[in-house]
């Protein structure tokens, strides 16, 4: 397991928005194991994570919106959706730190919905970033994506003129747009971290490539590769995510973007076939074959991370073949 380092300026009280889900669950098991008596705060409708995620990692209370504004202590949890701008802002009363995760995640989703993508991803941000105003929140990280820099020749920096292909990269970066605003008007600390492609344990329900192929092959379903296989991402493994997550709630860095990924190339084919050869090692065969590309899908997408490197100080450390090997193993164990 990557070791998790120790950050002191960590606030004691956290909005986790999505804090039921993949990166939600693995971000908050990380920061009790860090400080035990931390308040958390989770903001969830349930439409991907469950409680039972979220009991997986944290003993919580469940109560009403209005009742958890009082609360401020231990781990809270509150159905709702950050739509709800009234929902929105009681749940940031009183807590120092926002950790936006909550969004409309993928191409896939963004292209066969675009309002309910726009909805989520734009007027929930909004509302997230409006009640963090409100209600004095000096800090607020932002979980993006690189698809606001759309298609550029890689590696995706900073500084690129976002030219977004999918509705899911508009929606992501009209939230980069507002993050920006409200630290230059406001003065709310925002950072933005556009996060590689992510993997790992607890990812029993995400629908990028490696979860959705492991949980596929391991229901001995056809594991489909939209196009030749050649088109490229960069495969970040949880740990390492929530490490520059920590780094940024912990930081005095406002006003900033980083890209957050290995910096290394690989195509969706080669990983592909990490995963089928890990699972042949465990008597499983994985079957693939090819479909038309999709629509929205950019064809190279790696990351230059120099910038999180120098101003956050971190480093992705896990290498993908060991990545998928210990997410295989998870996923096996929940069987």
């Amino acid at each position: 397991m990557c070791e998790m380092n120790s950050v002191g300026n960590v606030p004691s009280s956290i909005l986790v928005t999505g804090g039921c889900g993949f990166i939600g669950t693995s971000l908050i098991s990380a920061l009790l194991k860090m400080s035990p008596d931390l308040h958390i705060r989770v903001l969830d409708n349930l439409s991907t994570g469950s409680e039972q995620d979220l009991a997986g990692v944290a003993i919580f209370s469940r109560l009403s919106v209005d009742a958890a504004a009082d609360a401020q202590s231990g781990v809270v949890f509150i159905q709702g959706d950050i739509r709800d701008a009234d929902i929105a802002m009681k749940s940031a009363q009183g807590v120092d730190c926002v950790v936006h995760l909550a969004a409309n995640t993928g191409v896939g989703p963004s292209v066969d919905d675009p309002r309910l993508d726009m909805d989520c991803n734009v007027i929930g941000t909004f509302n997230m970033l409006e009640a963090a105003r409100v209600n004095g929140v000096r800090k607020f990280i932002f979980a993006s994506s690189g698809a606001p820099a759309g298609e550029v020749e890689p590696p995706i920096h900073e500084e690129l003129p976002p030219h977004p292909v999918s509705p899911y990269g508009a929606s992501k970066l009209a939230g980069e747009g507002y993050c920006s605003a409200y630290y230059r008007t406001f003065g709310i600390n925002t950072v933005c971290l556009r996060f590689g492609n992510v993997y790992g344990p607890r990812s029993k329900r995400k629908a990028s490539v490696v979860a959705k192929f492991i949980r596929q092959a391991l229901h001995d379903d056809v594991c489909v590769i939209y196009g030749d296989g050649t088109q490229t991402r960069d495969f970040l493994y949880i740990d390492d995510l929530v490490q520059a997550v920590v780094l940024a709630i912990g930081g005095s860095v406002g006003g900033e973007t980083f890209q957050i990924a290995t910096g290394m190339e690989r195509t969706v084919g080669e990983v592909a076939n990490i995963i089928a050869k890990a699972l042949v090692r465990r008597g499983v065969e994985m079957q693939i074959r090819h479909d038309s590309p999709r629509l929205g899908d950019v064809k190279r997408n790696f990351s230059d991370t120099s910038k999180a490197a120098h101003m956050l100080d971190w480093r992705s450390q896990m290498e993908v073949p060991e990545g998928i090997e210990r997410t295989l193993d998870w996923f096996l164990g929940q069987t």
